[in-house]
């Protein structure tokens, strides 16, 4: 309760287990168990032979679906301006030289899950590609993702076969423009799951924060799923933000609504 009235602030040191117990007039266990708790909680840190103190939250990256529509905008655009912007500035708020970048690129069947989804064959080829991001100082993930495209879509310009061409200036839609492929719709579909021991320790994750994994499909002209890709965002640190245009009613809809309005506004008349 200090904790969240803010009485204890991000950085401030927990009282010890002994100070615990006796103010509590409980054991030293009876404490370490409070303890373990809100470690569990994500409200504090605590390693081996440290002090447990609040936790101080982590910088906060901003995913918008607005995004789509810039990202496609910047694919519209000369190189000289694409180069200029990518997903290290935008969505981490940190200089690209700080980070540790990396892609791979290989092909594989497509399978039942990932074929369904874009419409073709499980033992059709896809061009599989992931892309990873981490932080130079402190060794922990950034960003994660796994993208999956048919071959046959891509295979007509062997640029974006070569995984040497990462990072590409104006990202996965420039590069489907390339082969006349324009994305007219992005569905993203949003998911949470708790990480693995492992994945904690390269996310850099306290106990009890779960991965938001987000999968985007990305349908073209002709309402052709044409990309997947899987993305993995700690929930501490992200915030989705979904801003969804709404189509304006016509002038006819609102006086229909007024003229509406008017009647049910009038006495009912009984004969």
């Amino acid at each position: 309760m200090q904790i969240e009235r803010g009485d204890l602030a991000p950085g401030d040191s927990l009282p010890t287990l002994a100070e615990l117990s006796d103010s509590w007039s409980c054991s030293v266990n009876s404490a370490r168990g409070a303890i373990a708790l809100l470690k569990a909680q994500g409200l504090i840190t605590a390693g081996r032979g440290k002090a447990p103190i609040v936790r101080i939250p982590p910088g906060r990256a901003i995913r918008s679906s607005e995004r789509h529509q810039a990202e496609k905008d910047l694919a519209l655009r000369p190189v000289e301006e694409r180069v200029t912007v990518g997903e290290a500035e935008t969505n981490h708020s940190m200089s690209i030289d700080r980070q540790v970048f990396s892609s791979r690129y290989d092909q594989t069947l497509a399978g039942s899950e990932i074929g369904e989804l874009l419409g073709i064959d499980a033992a059709d080829l896809l061009l599989r590609r992931r892309f990873e991001a981490s932080d130079g100082r402190t060794g922990h993930k950034l960003s994660w993702s796994t993208s999956y495209i048919p071959l046959s879509l891509v295979s007509s310009n062997p640029a974006l076969l070569d995984e040497s061409n990462e990072p590409w200036a104006g990202g996965t839609q420039h590069q489907l423009l390339t082969v006349g492929i324009e994305i007219m719709c992005t569905v993203d579909q949003v998911t949470a799951r708790m990480p693995t021991t492992v994945e904690a320790q390269m996310w850099g994750l306290p106990d009890g924060v779960p991965l938001i994994k987000c999968r985007r499909i990305s349908i073209d002209a002709d309402n052709r799923a044409v990309e997947i890709s899987d993305a993995d965002y700690p929930a501490d640190r992200t915030e989705l933000r979904f801003v969804i245009p709404l189509t304006p009613a016509t002038a006819d809809q609102l006086s229909a609504v007024r003229e509406n309005l008017r009647l049910e506004s009038e006495p009912a008349t009984h004969e």
